[in-house]
């Protein structure tokens, strides 16, 4: 019987295995950040253990940083602490960091894919939920928690158990507009955000091997958000075309092999898996959430359904929505464009094609934060920041910034916020805001107009 993209890689990270119980497996490249790897270092310390593969580790500043005035000493005395330790942690151990400020800081599953950290075929884990981004590349790529981080400090491994497979194939061709976040925030629409418990989802089909890295980076990411362990994209020539020539990418000879080795990875014909699932790309349209789980998402034109259940309609009134409710011409007063969903330079593309020659409604605070700080070049050089600034957007520099309100980028109480982050979870940008996930074009536009409407009749 064939193999799964998910099998092979898995099986050639297997070290030990215990018959039908957990497995040992090898970590190719493990990412850290100021927030979740302070304990784990601490534990080794007190344990006196040694870091035990230094090279195989990247750290990066992100989540509880400023994005204004990084060149300025940072006042948030959690933020300051935490990144001081980390640098600290990173200088004693020998870790390469990417401090505050630094050329190829940024967010870590932003900052790793552009800087070729990022290969197929690998095993990939951070101390963060949305570790699955690395996913679009074949990896296996996935979240893990503060004693883990401590686990693959030690030994490099993980004793994991080996999670079931899934599939979402969505053939056909997408409509004019329709971008990969809708077609994510569709698929969970769908499914629901406890379909790929226990699981990890390959995407296949037409419309994701016609997606750029980005894209399917945007899809990948937000696979732990129906509950998968993670998700994964087989690696095909504009994988390869990513991944050459980038900084720490294997060059000349080496990277001939590597790309020989990443075409044995695709699923094999004769594969099977636990649970598939099949889509029209047809049937897929800008879609908006309307609840406190990324699974309670419509087509813009579409009104929220009428269900009868106690944490539905518990969500709707934190929400302030009603049932049946059509949400075109709700005033919105913030706009989000950024997280490691989308905050990659063909989103503020996106967002800037709009925009251009437009203003921005004059009730909307508008912020723009790339993912990275080659991002952030990316969007001066190409003369995106002048089209944005020209519209009244704030353009932020990088981190994770409202995505998950650790610095002060927080979306005041009551107030709705279109975001192209991952999660609208309660409080999830700030204590009682409300927040609607979008694409970075229906963002933009809700921008512009100052309320959600209908991006379908524009381009239709």
């Amino acid at each position: 019987m064939g193999k799964t993209l998910f099998d092979k890689v898995w099986d050639a990270h297997v070290v030990d295995a215990i018959e039908n119980g957990p497995q040992v497996l090898y970590i190719d490249k493990h990412l850290i950040h100021e927030v979740t790897s302070p304990q784990a270092f601490n534990e080794l310390k007190e344990r006196d253990i040694p870091v035990f593969r230094p090279d195989q580790i990247v750290a990066t500043a992100d989540h509880n940083t400023p994005t204004i005035n990084q060149h300025l000493p940072i006042k948030d005395l959690l933020s300051k602490n935490q990144l001081e330790q980390l640098s600290d942690n990173c200088k004693k151990n020998n870790i390469t960091l990417y401090e505050l400020g630094h050329k190829y800081n940024g967010i870590v599953h932003v900052m790793a894919p552009e800087l070729g950290f990022t290969q197929p075929g690998m095993t990939i884990v951070c101390g963060d939920s949305h570790t699955s981004t690395h996913g679009a590349f074949g990896t296996i790529a996935f979240g893990i928690g503060t004693s883990q981080v401590a686990q693959v400090f030690a030994s490099q491994c993980l004793l994991l158990s080996k999670p079931k497979s899934l599939r979402v194939t969505i053939n056909g061709k997408l409509r004019a507009g329709v971008l990969p976040k809708d077609v994510i925030l569709y698929i969970i629409s769908k499914l629901g955000t406890n379909s790929g418990t226990g699981y990890f989802c390959e995407y296949a089909g037409d419309v994701f091997k016609n997606m750029s890295m980005e894209g399917r980076m945007t899809i990948c990411n937000m696979s732990i958000e129906m509950g998968a362990r993670g998700g994964m994209i087989a690696p095909d020539q504009t994988t390869f075309d990513y991944v050459e020539g980038r900084e720490y990418a294997p060059k000349g000879e080496a990277f001939d092999k590597k790309v020989a080795y990443w075409k044995t990875l695709p699923t094999d014909v004769d594969a099977t898996f636990d649970k598939e699932y099949f889509f029209d790309a047809e049937d897929i349209e800008p879609m908006i959430t309307y609840g406190t789980n990324p699974g309670m998402g419509i087509k813009i034109t579409e009104n929220i359904p009428n269900i009868n259940d106690a944490s539905f309609e518990k969500s709707l009134e934190y929400m302030d929505f009603k049932k049946g409710e059509s949400l075109i011409n709700k005033p919105i007063n913030f706009v989000f464009i950024g997280s490691c969903t989308n905050s990659r330079i063909e989103d503020f593309r996106v967002a800037a094609d709009y925009i251009k020659g437009k203003q921005k409604a004059q009730n909307v605070t508008a912020w723009l934060v790339p993912g990275s700080k080659q991002v952030e070049s990316q969007i001066i050089d190409e003369g995106l920041k002048d089209i944005f600034v020209n519209a009244g957007f704030e353009l932020r520099q990088p981190g994770c910034s409202a995505c998950l309100a650790m610095n002060d980028d927080k979306i005041p109480q009551g107030e709705y916020c279109v975001s192209t982050s991952n999660r609208n979870f309660e409080g999830r940008q700030g204590q009682g805001s409300r927040t609607i996930l979008a694409s970075p074009l229906v963002a933009a536009a809700v921008a512009i107009e100052g309320k959600i409407i209908d991006i379908t009749k524009q381009l239709n």
